[in-house]
């Protein structure tokens, strides 16, 4: 029997000599936990981590801080000044005007400033079009405190992204990372100058993908933005968010705000956006865009039950237009699109970002639901603006723009007897020349028009330019004009 309780003895002995040298070989060193009973019979727990257990972003923070710069921008405002008498109000002073488009004001300039990320040796950086889209301008300062001009390569305002340049050679860079690989709860770090505060460095994690903002305006906007919780200012845009590697996952642009600072919220451009974005304007000097000739509405529980969908996914086919690179591929209204390539679709926004990444020409899978069956449908996407007299889902392509005859209740509402109506208005020479949804156009180089064909035909009869009468949505009389 002693025999009996030695033995035994010695083995719980070898057992926890075992158990524990497990338990420190797994464990980190230094890492225990406590477990304390308190007087009201609950139990807290704590936890002491080795210091390298911690989130550590000295490595992102170090190798990213000397890539992203200070932009300092010069912009032109006219500045009224009062007049020196009675006759200087009525008659005007010369260099000068008062509202009465007698004078032109004395020219001054506004100072602003944000933040850019340099993205290759040779100077190019990329930042922010609200930042460097108006200015006359701009100037570069290192994280050494070098200062360079800058010019301005080119600017996007559908994704806010603008590209510039300084004379130099050798420059740290941040290398693109793929931002569709971030991951929800990821840690983000926010590097820029808020505040006049140069390489200010804030952390985060993103706290969601695919974030679209109300677009109160109607010119075209593509937004698919990370939404982060690292502490960003005015003065941060266009300066990089990064990953705990150092590589870039994004361009901060904007926040959510009652007070125009921080407040929780803070939005990024994903990296695969800006990279396209920039090679276009360093290849070709604008933004190559493909229009896949589709309209679409996202899906709800209500949605996706009417379609007999397993759950919501995907955005509904509601329009094709006919000649559309989509058309021409077999998409049919009543199609879900559920992918582009390896990529989800689940809202407008992220076919959005998809499309963005693509240029005309370019060949990809699409695939979507039709009658309860996947398929998968080949597609080679062609350029965003139409060609003219393409024949679209609501009316003929003209220069970016969409024509259709005018309503005969539009024409009763604006006084006319015949006229052909702007529908809607895309990137190209009517945008430039400031036209807008729901002007009724009712000559074309003196010639009057009752349908888009009309335009069209003069059009090809013009040589220079085309000069364009109508009426706008308020009824007021207008005209615009552009070079062929």
């Amino acid at each position: 029997m002693k025999k009996e309780i030695i033995t035994l003895a010695a083995s719980a002995l070898i057992g926890g000599i075992t158990a524990y040298a497990v338990t420190t070989s797994v464990a980190p060193k230094d890492t225990f936990q406590t477990v304390v009973s308190g007087n009201d019979g609950a139990t807290y727990r704590t936890v002491n981590l080795n210091l390298s257990d911690y989130p550590d972003f000295t490595y992102a923070a170090e190798s990213a801080v000397d890539a992203v710069v200070y932009v300092k921008v010069a912009v032109p405002v006219q500045q009224m000044q009062m007049p020196s008498s009675i006759f200087d109000f009525f008659f005007g002073m010369p260099g000068q005007g008062y509202g009465d488009g007698r004078g032109q004001g004395t020219p001054r300039e506004q100072y602003g400033s944000g933040s850019g990320v340099i993205i290759r040796q040779d100077g190019y950086i990329v930042t922010n079009n609200h930042v460097v889209g108006d200015a006359s301008r701009i100037e570069v300062t290192l994280n050494n405190n070098q200062t360079y001009e800058a010019s301005l390569v080119g600017t996007d305002p559908a994704t806010d992204v603008a590209l510039i340049k300084i004379e130099a050679e050798g420059l740290p860079v941040i290398p693109f990372a793929d931002s569709d690989k971030l991951r929800l709860g990821e840690w983000v770090l926010a590097i820029g100058s808020p505040y006049d505060l140069r390489s200010t460095i804030t952390a985060g994690i993103v706290s969601a993908k695919g974030r679209s903002m109300p677009n109160y305006g109607k010119d075209l906007k593509i937004e698919s933005f990370i939404q982060t919780d690292a502490a960003v200012n005015p003065g941060n845009s266009g300066g990089a968010l990064v990953n705990k590697e150092g590589l870039l996952v994004g361009v901060n642009t904007a926040i959510i705000s009652q007070t125009g600072s921080y407040a929780g919220y803070s939005f990024a451009i994903p990296s695969n956006i800006v990279r396209k974005i920039a090679d276009d304007l360093m290849t070709f000097g604008s933004v190559k865009r493909v229009m896949l000739g589709v309209s679409v509405m996202e899906i709800d529980a209500k949605k996706a039950q009417e379609l007999k969908l397993s759950s919501p996914m995907g955005v509904y086919i509601g329009e094709v237009s006919k000649g559309s690179a989509g058309d021409k591929a077999g998409l049919k209204e009543g199609d879900v699109l559920v992918g582009l390539d390896s990529t989800k679709i689940n809202s407008f926004a992220a076919l959005q970002e998809a499309l963005s990444q693509f240029r005309p020409g370019d060949k990809a899978t699409v695939r979507i639901i039709r009658d309860g069956k996947e398929l998968s449908v080949p597609v080679t996407f062609q350029d965003q603006v139409a060609q003219n007299g393409q024949k679209l889902a609501n009316g003929i392509a003209f220069y970016g723009a969409t024509l259709a005859k005018a309503s005969k209740e539009t024409l009763e509402k604006l006084g006319l007897k015949n006229g052909v109506e702007i529908v809607s208005v895309g990137p190209g020479k009517i945008q430039e020349a400031g036209a807008r949804e729901g002007f009724v156009i009712t000559y074309v180089n003196d010639v009057p028009v009752e349908k888009p064909q009309d335009i069209l035909n003069i059009v090809k009869k013009s040589k220079r330019a085309v000069y364009i009468e109508g009426v706008d949505a308020n009824g007021r009389a207008s005209y615009f004009g552009f070079g062929l």
